[in-house]
């Protein structure tokens, strides 16, 4: 995961460029932010998804997407012709990573709502909508005539995607988050599931409780795969190690190893000789 601020797009593209050349490395992504939500706070930051076309038009086996969209910036048929339209430059690698949206209690992360003119809405607003968004986002990739939807937070009239994603039935969808209102959404909706690390014994809890959310509603708790962020160390590489086989060895095989800027030379290849082949 290449975070898209404090760095140059040349800085991204060389990373990507170099990862689509390493078989260890299966997936690249990006976050969404719109302003940058740490170090210098007027630093450069770049949108997302469009970033994310761009890398996709420019590697050609990484699986790419964002870790993870919010759902609070874009209506959710917009989003999901945004990465339709991704879907189809990668030539189906997409990944379609979608949350919530940023904590009320990061104000580096809520700043950027207000702006760019968004608003933010409390936190059982976010679940909802994003349950919601989920649902539409979904028919919108599947459904072959036009529909309408009448939600509590969403309503459309005669919506209809065209065309479709290359994947079919649609592209995997990774929900990111850890509260519980949030992994319910994840039980009916996600193929992957995925939380940040640092603390182990809570993603075992929370992985637990989502077997349960599953078992709720009758879906197979080994139908979602569990995913986990990892950051990087590059001076310290045994603890990076460390941490992915506590990972592994807790059930989540899906790690996304988050590399800060600025990005050595020949990152990617370090990535895989030194955290990857241990």
């Amino acid at each position: 995961m290449t975070a898209p601020m404090q760095v140059d797009y040349d800085d991204v593209l060389r990373v990507w460029r170099e990862a689509d050349e390493v078989e260890e490395i299966a997936h690249a992504w990006l976050f969404d932010h719109l302003m940058p939500i740490g170090g210098d706070p007027a630093g450069p930051a770049y949108e997302g998804w469009t970033l994310l076309s761009a890398l996709a038009a420019q590697t050609r086996r990484l699986r790419v997407g964002l870790l993870v969209t919010s759902n609070r910036f874009r209506p959710p048929a917009m989003l999901a012709k945004i990465a339709t339209t991704v879907d189809i430059v990668s030539g189906g690698r997409l990944d379609f990573g979608i949350g919530a949206g940023s904590r009320p209690d990061h104000p580096l992360a809520r700043r950027e709502y207000e702006a760019h003119g968004l608003p933010y809405h409390d936190f059982a607003h976010s679940v909802g909508s994003l349950d919601e968004a989920c649902t539409v986002i979904r028919r919108l990739w599947t459904e072959t005539e036009p529909f309408d939807f009448d939600g509590t937070y969403v309503r459309l009239t005669g919506a209809y995607g065209n065309p479709k994603p290359v994947q079919r039935p649609y592209p995997p969808i990774v929900i990111g988050g850890r509260s519980s209102a949030t992994l319910r959404v994840v039980a009916r909706h996600a193929d992957v599931w995925n939380i940040p690390g640092g603390d182990l014994e809570d993603a075992v809890r929370r992985s637990a409780l989502l077997d349960r959310y599953c078992a709720e509603i009758g879906r197979d708790p080994a139908a979602i795969t569990r995913s986990m962020h990892l950051q990087v160390a590059y001076d310290r590489p045994q603890a990076t190690r460390d941490a992915i086989r506590g990972a592994l060895a807790a059930g989540f095989p899906h790690l996304v190893l988050g590399l800060p800027a600025p990005y050595p030379a020949r990152v990617a290849r370090w990535v895989a000789e030194e955290l990857i082949a241990h």
